[in-house]
């Protein structure tokens, strides 16, 4: 039985239509140390009483909610992921949907690094998922009034956490029925999901919907640009359709030192932002799209 305790929020823990829960220590016996979960509920949740809502599960939760502070994720600040759902909701673009936020580890790589090529080397990802799937799903359906089914589920991540996503998605699509993966880090373990995992897949098609995305540059490399093309590419061999169950966007904006000054960044990351893109600055003007694709509003 998973264990939920109460930990104070720095920040205030309400906002104008969606409400920030106070973060809890999660303690759970599939890993090896307590970790920290931040809830939001959409607007609406606490009026209608009785309505259902789905889940939206994400990694590297400190960095995801506006809560966090301009200070995270080395001074880009956070995605503002909240921010962006109540403006998709209000347009009604998207359904509210309850998101759950799941704190980092020191064990990141190894727990967002998907199947591995080995069993020794894919066990953090394996106890990572029981977590997920076994540990604090059940628990936040008990506890809130969710819609469980895979249809409802989803989860999301960016680069390593954009891998785990996707994965989570293709091995158990009978809990997660979408995920979203932006600047997904493909290339681990020399593309072994790309090529060993999706390019050796001969059986049915998966019943999930999958959003993917990338920038053109990070540094001296393409923010997995091209890996994530192969991916959608090999998708798409495996009967997955553009606009329906996929969706591939390429970000070929750069911001320039004039924007990012009047953002009030600082003159470094003025300048890193014409030249890198995989970073919480540019996921926050992407993920509106991830949001709209994985729980469209009901026409």
């Amino acid at each position: 039985m998973i264990a939920l305790s109460f930990m104070a929020h720095a920040a205030d823990t309400s906002l104008p239509s969606g409400q920030f829960l106070p973060a809890r220590q999660v303690t759970a016996t599939n890993l090896p140390a307590a970790r920290t979960v931040r809830i939001w509920l959409p607007p609406g949740y606490e009026a209608s009483g009785t309505n259902r809502f789905p889940v939206l599960y994400l990694h590297d939760g400190q960095n995801v909610f506006s809560s966090a502070g301009p200070g995270v994720a080395f001074g880009w600040g956070p995605w503002n992921i909240d921010k962006a759902a109540e403006k998709l909701i209000a347009e009604r673009r998207m359904r509210p949907a309850i998101m759950v936020a799941v704190d980092n580890s020191p064990r990141r790589f190894d727990e967002y690094a998907g199947p591995r090529t080995n069993a020794l080397a894919r066990a953090p990802f394996d106890t990572y998922s029981r977590f997920l799937i076994d540990e604090l799903k059940p628990a936040i359906d008990r506890e809130f009034r969710t819609l469980p089914g895979p249809r409802d589920t989803a989860v999301l991540g960016s680069s390593m956490g954009g891998l785990c996503s996707v994965a989570l998605a293709w091995e158990r699509p009978e809990v997660f029925g979408g995920a979203a993966g932006l600047s997904s880090s493909f290339w681990v373990e020399k593309r072994h999901f790309l090529e060993d995992v999706l390019g050796t897949y001969s059986g049915p098609k998966r019943p999930v919907r999958i959003y993917l995305d990338s920038g053109i540059k990070a540094g001296r490399s393409d923010d997995g640009r091209q890996d994530t093309a192969a991916v959608s590419t090999r998708l798409q061999q495996l009967g997955f359709k553009e606009g329906i169950d996929l969706r591939t966007f390429v970000d070929d904006k750069f911001f320039t030192e004039a924007e990012m000054a009047a953002l009030g960044y600082a003159p470094d990351k003025q300048k890193e932002a014409g030249r890198a893109q995989h970073n919480e600055f540019y996921w926050r003007q992407r993920v509106w799209r991830a949001l709209e694709f994985l729980f469209p509003a009901d026409k």
